[in-house]
């Protein structure tokens, strides 16, 4: 009975063990599917300019989503934009507490308990064709997604337009420049189509410093994340500053201090009778006065 109990023992301990193997590899893969679910629902193609295409689109991503470590979360993001040749342009990590309270704990100790959270919001810029990698990498770090838009401007046709505004403008340039040179007699004259000139040129370049910004950020896809994280408490133990009280002298002392500061006011109150020595010699006459005539 011995050997089989023994035996029985030891198959019931290999049977937990592949069970407990089962669902270690079943968590695994659940977490991974997790992962990849999250990052699917993040990530896009959208406007995906393909090759040869005469399109351009400007597209930009906004994510907000709950991470483990917000601080965690804010380096690997910075890390994966510089290893896809992005750059950070904007980042404001910081804790806001939600309450804060101290509770007594002994005469000489203090428990401070402050709640907060903390979060970030973060403005990166990656190579356009790099977007959907980079927020693929990103997705990895969601521990709960809000949401996420994705959007695509078409501006084709917005740079077409600067581009024959700008070569209409260095038409007009060279015309009025050579009616300056050839026709140009009255002073009035020149002025005028001086100002005309430098109008034309100005809207020329308005016209090509509004196409590089396009251009700039056809080429450069802008990605604002806001993470956040589950709310955090810290408590720390403090020292009791002593109160009033502590710092009073002893009974002996605030009585002997008590009779001294009486008789300096007693003093006082003489010396103040002396002063208005004139106020009670009217007064004393007066009621003479008054008791003698007027009370009768």
């Amino acid at each position: 009975m011995n050997k089989i109990a023994k035996r029985s023992l030891i198959l019931l301990a290999v049977i937990t063990v592949i069970i407990s193997c089962k669902k270690s590899d079943a968590n695994e893969e659940a977490a991974a599917e997790e992962v990849a679910t999250a990052a699917d629902s993040i990530s896009s193609s959208a406007a995906v300019e393909k090759e040869g295409s005469t399109r351009k689109f400007i597209r930009t991503a906004d994510l907000k989503f709950k991470v483990k470590n917000v601080t965690q979360s804010t380096y690997t993001i910075e890390n994966i934009t510089n290893k896809f040749d992005g750059f950070v342009t904007y980042t404001n990590l910081q804790s806001n507490i939600i309450d804060k309270f101290e509770t007594k704990v002994s005469q000489d100790s203090t428990l401070e308990t402050t709640r907060y959270n903390v979060e970030n919001n973060i403005t990166i810029r990656v190579p356009n064709k790099r977007l959907d990698t980079v927020i693929k990498s990103i997705a990895k770090q969601i521990d709960f997604l809000d949401y996420r838009i994705i959007k695509a401007d078409d501006v084709s046709l917005k740079m077409l337009s600067n581009q024959l505004s700008q070569k209409r403008s260095n038409n007009n340039e060279k015309r009025i420049e050579k009616a300056i040179d050839t026709k140009g007699k009255k002073i009035n004259d020149i002025m005028d189509a001086e100002t005309n000139l430098a109008n034309q040129k100005e809207q020329n370049d308005n016209s090509k410093l509004e196409n590089l910004s396009i251009q700039d950020q056809v080429n450069f896809s802008t990605l604002t994340i806001q993470i956040y994280q589950h709310e955090s408490i810290k408590q720390e133990m403090n020292a009791n500053t002593k109160d009033y009280n502590y710092y009073k002298p002893n009974i002996g002392i605030r009585i002997l201090d008590s009779l001294k500061t009486g008789w300096y006011v007693l003093q006082d109150i003489v010396v103040f009778l002396f002063q208005i020595w004139w106020l009670l010699f009217i007064s004393i006459g007066g009621f003479l006065l008054y008791k003698k005539y007027f009370k009768k």
